[in-house]
């Protein structure tokens, strides 16, 4: 199979997943579908590829375990986290500002696009899954290395967001403990750093520096488009966390901004909702 079919075809599989997302949501009522979708449709991504180029190599496998761990806990913790809650926010408010055009437009910028963001985060995997390359090497063991670190930062953060939340007493509080005190978003700089470490793993194959396309896209969108700016927004004018956004850096993790001599206790918990990429 050549290059262009090879794509084709993942394009194709991955309208087909977006399309029926659409139509659940209409179903449903309900475009926070989407974002629960997401971590699967990486899988569909690499089942495909997988499936094109049969050869079942280390390197394949070990992507695919990586972006099959990463992909059902993210859509799981999503599920999770939307259950019983209706739908987002942020489609709400489209619903409101889009009006008729709604249903067309939700097809197009909701779920078309974030189709294409997800082809070219993915595009690491489907390089790898092309590849023909089977021995292992420092590169691979790197790369894991990377991912790893990056996991944990997004399942430790989650974690301990959750716990915060679930006390009574810290409703509407803002969190500075744990990750939550090195950096405003571990979440995000874990997946990021994720998307990274398997662009690592695809430089031991021949061309796959063009594989930088995938943790570049999901570091800009997270930290520039839908994921940090989208998120602080709706905290404008919140004092406490504006506080705390002087103090703490918004991705990458360093030590917090503590003003001397004041003996300011920071406060104990972040509350805000956990978009993704599609946020």
């Amino acid at each position: 199979m050549t290059e262009a079919s090879y794509l084709a075809c993942s394009t194709a599989s991955v309208f087909l997943y977006m399309t029926f997302l659409f139509f659940l949501a209409l179903i449903k009522k309900n475009n926070s579908i989407v974002d629960v979708g997401w971590g699967i449709g990486f899988i569909l991504v690499w089942t495909m590829t997988f499936i094109l180029e049969p050869g079942g190599t280390a390197r394949q496998l070990l992507a695919g375990a990586l972006v099959i761990i990463w992909g059902v806990r993210l859509s799981a913790h999503i599920f999770v986290r939307n259950k019983g809650r209706g739908e987002d926010f942020r489609y709400v408010r489209w619903r409101k500002e889009w009006g008729k055009g709604f249903i067309p437009r939700s097809f197009v910028q909701v779920f078309m696009l974030q189709g294409l963001f997800l082809l070219l985060i993915a595009y690491p995997v489907i390089l790898i899954n092309r590849s023909p390359e089977r021995s292992l090497g420092s590169l691979d063991a790197i790369g894991l290395l990377i991912w790893l670190s990056g996991f944990a930062f997004e399942v430790v953060g989650d974690a301990q967001l959750r716990r915060f939340k679930r006390q009574p007493g810290h409703k509407g509080q803002i969190m500075r403990q744990g990750l939550w005190r090195l950096t405003r978003h571990p979440n995000y700089f874990g997946e990021s750093v994720m998307w990274w470490g398997i662009f690592v793993i695809a430089l031991s194959i021949e061309g796959g520096w063009t594989g930088v396309v995938g943790p570049l896209v999901i570091t800009f969108l997270l930290t520039r488009v839908s994921g940090i700016p989208m998120l602080e927004k709706k905290y404008r004018g919140n004092a406490e966390f504006e506080e705390y956004a002087r103090k703490t850096s918004a991705f990458f993790p360093w030590f917090p901004k503590e003003k001397r001599g004041t003996g300011e206790k920071p406060p104990a918990a972040y509350s805000g909702f956990r978009p993704r990429i599609q946020d």
